[in-house]
């Protein structure tokens, strides 16, 4: 079963140090994600802000999510280093075709499976009972490393979707 218990974020990262997910809209093969994280780890060791070195960290989730977070006990990260991110990120989306800002497709673990609708899709699928307000939901709008410890993996009617869908 998926479980977020199983991750195992760096210890010495800071509880309030940002957290970015960003998930793609196909299954990762085990080539995409040794050679996202051939990308991935260099940004990391050069990552800077304001000239200082940000504590960083990224690495691929499930096949399907990138997680990069920045420790700003350290170094507070600027505008211009998370454009650095995004820009990576970018980089990553197009030299794999990937989709990986659509904030539209969520992510739901069904059955010890995890499946991605569009938002559009998900009052059906609770109306035909393929999902239900206890079905664990990815929340992606997570923001921190706590956040994300405690957070990540919800039941649908415990996420922002409850008031969006009027979930009773």
């Amino acid at each position: 079963m998926i479980s977020t218990s199983a991750i195992e974020l760096p210890n010495d990262f800071h509880p309030d140090s940002r957290i970015w997910i960003f998930q793609s809209e196909r299954y990762l093969s085990a080539q995409d994600i040794q050679d996202i994280d051939e990308l991935l780890q260099p940004f990391i060791a050069r990552w800077k802000s304001h000239g200082d070195r940000v504590k960083g960290y990224a690495t691929i989730l499930y096949n399907r999510f990138i997680l990069l977070m920045a420790d700003e006990s350290e170094t507070m990260v600027s505008g211009c280093s998370t454009d650095g991110a995004i820009h990576i990120i970018k980089e990553i989306e197009n030299k794999f075709q990937l989709q990986l800002f659509n904030r539209l497709n969520l992510a739901f673990l069904v059955n010890d499976s995890l499946i991605q609708l569009p938002l559009t899709a998900v009052p059906q699928a609770l109306k035909d009972g393929n999902l239900q307000p206890l079905t664990p939901y990815f929340n992606n709008t997570v923001l921190t490393k706590q956040e994300f410890e405690n957070n990540w993996l919800i039941s649908l009617e415990n996420s922002w979707l409850k008031t969006k869908l009027q979930l009773q």
